[in-house]
């Protein structure tokens, strides 16, 4: 009878252990999935009267609305076309049963229900192939900043030469990223600074820089440091590595820290 007892007990238990593994297991799937979904999608657009909601990733683009017969409709990424004299980008897409033609404007636009001003404004033109009459509708969306830019990082390679402490003052140059907010703090090698993120899918720019007017010593690498923050266009990050470039090459390498 005992041994009956314990070995219900170890089953129990083993159950429960198992159980206890599998929900960890299916919560940390979900948080990679998560993760992987937001770094997928590099544009969020919504609207009003009726509801609508398109997001734009590397693979697909995904239009769910309100609206009959369209309520989710997924197509294969396009490149967009940009217009020659403003910063628009168009979008010509088409599956077996629907197609739309997507316009991203670079202008305030704002909410018509919550206020919330957004960066751009978004036309959408969509069809089902078996109708005759296109739907057009109107509302405001933003880039999303990859969430992986949101740390502190330290410079390491400046113009393709490591840094020093000997080369700026006090400490090395380090900036904090809030990819949120599209914002930036850090110290530059002898003063603060701070400024605003530009971001569009893999473009990356630093806008806005200002810093404190302390004076620095003749041999400060402060000013090469942040012109090379004003050059940037591009970035790429690996094995804990922010690496910011331009067409012309390579301009920083930053290491992460906690």
């Amino acid at each position: 009878m005992l041994l009956i007892i314990v070995t219900l007990a170890y089953s129990c238990k083993s159950i429960s252990a198992t159980n206890s593994n599998t929900k960890k297991n299916n919560s940390k799937s979900i948080s990679e999935n998560k993760s992987e979904e937001d770094n997928t999608t590099y544009f969020k657009a919504t609207g009003n009267e009726p509801f609508w909601e398109l997001k734009i990733g590397k693979e697909q683009i995904i239009f769910t609305s309100l609206i009959k017969g369209k309520e989710s409709i997924a197509f294969a990424t396009a490149k967009p076309i940009r217009a020659m004299d403003a910063n628009v980008k168009t979008y010509k897409v088409k599956n077996e049963k629907s197609s739309a033609v997507i316009s991203i404007q670079q202008i305030e636009c704002q909410n018509s229900m919550s206020g919330i001003i957004s960066p751009y404004k978004v036309s959408l033109e969509i069809k089902n192939n078996t109708d005759s009459n296109t739907q057009k509708i109107e509302g405001c969306g933003k880039y999303i900043t990859d969430y992986r830019l949101h740390d502190i990082w330290v410079l390491e390679e400046l113009n393709g030469f490591k840094v020093f402490i000997t080369d700026f003052q006090k400490e090395l140059p380090r900036i904090e990223i809030h990819a949120e907010e599209n914002k930036f703090m850090g110290f530059g090698g002898c003063n603060s600074i701070s400024g605003s993120l530009f971001f569009e899918n893999d473009l990356l720019r630093f806008n806005n820089i200002t810093s404190t007017l302390m004076a620095c010593p003749e041999n400060n690498k402060e000013d090469k440091f942040v012109k090379t923050l004003q050059n940037t266009t591009s970035y790429s990050i690996k094995n804990n590595r922010l690496t910011l470039s331009n067409p012309s090459g390579k301009l920083v390498v930053f290491k992460k820290v906690d």
